[in-house]
């Protein structure tokens, strides 16, 4: 079971990596899900053989912690005194025979006492003497936070002086749902029926139905001294079943509030349905921002028109269309579309890092349409039917010549045959000026008509800067709407592996089920 929870957390964080390099998620929500508690008990032993179960006096200062853990040795082998903070090390009771494989990080035997007994009996468990929990010592907080995923069973002992602690009851709190819980009211011929009540209302409060809670006296008057029966009761519960048990329940509940945190994240992410609105938000505002860089363009445009036409087939102009004004009013709209992303709850740091390209290819695009298209208008000046026109008079200019000339040929032909013929005068003069007139006229006005109606280049150009630009304009809007698609794709695939973790972090076949009468079952948190 241990493994398969090391497993699912292997590959929440291969996810959590992907997904911050890919800025869908932050630093912040990488290192927390990094940081997902990965230790449990068996982590301290040999993986192919069992282990005793690992049960920790954990309390405030001076409740008696270290007492009884020498009561239990029978001799003195945990510190106890009146110096406070009165326990500033970790003291490990188990028989000779256990063997730790290895410490808990940062924890160096030069800070735990180690105590070997050679009773039989008591084989199956490891007793610890937790640090206060609540002394001034950061360091002895920081054993006790290392600790706590190794122990199965917390005997959480209080005081009658001091069974309100807060320190010690948010660590109760916060890890709860994690262990075993038994609770002992020690130092008890000082204490009252009153405040026992008060303490088993307050395990009440904290989740437990039916808390277990042992009576003890660490002086020669023990009358109602339990500590037998706690003694006992730890015996019981050092079996391989239970230790099992407890760790399939602890390894259960880590995957629980894993599973509420990537839960967490994934609202995080964002909605489908949310992604899916930003193609017409950026319509909308990319609709606005195009009528203002037209507007903005109309100038330069004319200027970089009567330029473009003034140069020749081989000379080159410098395009100076895209300018700084132009560069902030497209990046304006592209932060607006980012910040519509964000007030919908979608992570913008992907959709960020993919706009910056088209940020900076947005000056080549515009200018390499506006050129393309106006060396194509000036190639082919004039629209379909003004050309078709000009092809025609073209022709005409060759074509009324020549035909001209040919009649006038052929009136001069007539003219000399018919004049032999009848005798009659030749052609006079009156025929010479009219031929003359024909053929000038069948050459010149064709030639005038082209020569007037000669598409303006300059015209020509502002025309095919316009196309451009808007052939531009749709460039950019394209790019944008497929950054969009993309972010869509990438979101749904976050998504489903993100659900794929999820339902990795459900119930575990063939988990077995405490049952609801059992001791163990009084001693988990509801």
């Amino acid at each position: 079971m241990a493994y398969d929870y090391f497993s699912l957390l292997q590959t929440t964080k291969r996810w959590a990596a992907r997904a911050q390099a890919t800025g869908w998620i932050n630093a912040d929500t990488a290192q927390m899900l990094s940081d997902v508690e990965a230790r449990s008990p068996d982590s301290l032993f040999n993986p192919n053989s069992s282990r005793p179960l690992i049960v920790a006096f954990m309390g405030g200062t001076g409740v008696g912690k270290s007492s009884l853990l020498n009561r239990l040795a029978g001799k003195a082998i945990a510190r106890a005194g009146i110096e406070r903070p009165t326990s500033r090390e970790v003291t490990l009771y188990h028989h000779y025979s256990v063997a730790i494989k290895q410490l808990p990080k940062h924890l160096p035997l030069t800070q735990i006492k180690l105590a070997e007994h050679h009773d039989d009996a008591r084989k199956n468990v490891i007793w610890l003497d937790m640090p206060d929990f609540d002394s001034t010592e950061h360091r002895n907080k920081q054993q006790v936070l290392e600790w706590l995923p190794h122990i199965d069973v917390l005997i959480y002992v209080v005081s009658p002086e001091r069974y309100r602690d807060e320190k010690a009851w948010h660590l109760l709190l916060a890890e709860g749902g994690r262990h075993a819980w038994l609770f002992v009211l020690n130092q008890w011929d000082r204490g009252q029926a009153e405040q026992y009540e008060d303490f088993k209302q307050q395990l009440h409060k904290a989740g437990f139905s039916k808390p277990i809670i042992f009576k003890t006296a660490c002086t020669e008057e023990r009358q109602t001294d339990q500590f037998s029966a706690l003694e006992a009761t730890i015996a019981g519960l050092a079996t391989e079943h239970i230790v099992q048990q407890l760790e399939q329940r602890s390894s259960q509940h880590k995957k629980d509030e894993l599973k509420q945190s990537l839960q967490a994240i994934g609202r995080q992410l964002g909605s489908a349905a949310a992604l899916q609105s930003l193609p017409l938000l950026w319509q909308r505002q990319w609709h606005g921002t195009a009528q203002v860089l037209q507007q903005g363009f109309a100038w330069p445009i004319q200027q970089l028109a009567l330029h473009f036409s003034a140069l020749s087939s081989t000379e080159k102009t410098k395009f100076n269309l895209w300018d700084d004004w132009a560069s902030a009013r497209f990046d304006d709209a592209l932060d607006e579309l980012v910040s519509h992303a964000d007030q919908l709850g979608i992570p913008v740091h992907s959709l960020k890092n993919q706009l910056i390209p088209l940020r900076e290819k947005a000056r080549k695009i515009v200018e390499t349409q506006t050129e393309l298209a106006a060396r194509k208008a000036l190639a082919n000046p004039g629209h379909v039917v003004h050309r078709v026109f000009l092809k025609l008079m073209g022709a005409c200019e060759i074509i009324l010549p020549l035909t001209a000339i040919a009649w006038v040929s052929y009136q001069v032909f007539i003219g000399y045959y018919t004049s032999n013929m009848s005798k009659v005068d030749y052609l006079g003069v009156n025929f010479a000026i009219h031929s003359s007139l024909l053929i000038t006229l069948s050459w010149l006005t064709p030639f005038f008509i082209l020569k007037k109606l000669k598409p303006s280049l300059e015209k020509s150009a502002l025309r095919g800067l316009n196309r451009g630009l808007l052939s531009a304009f749709n460039q950019l809007d394209t790019g944008v709407l497929d950054v969009i698609e993309q972010i869509e794709c990438q979101h749904a695939e976050q998504l489903k592996q993100l659900e794929g973790i999820i339902d990795l972090c459900g119930v575990a076949e063939g988990l077995s089920v405490i049952d609801s009468n059992s001791l163990l079952n009084r001693m988990l948190i509801d």
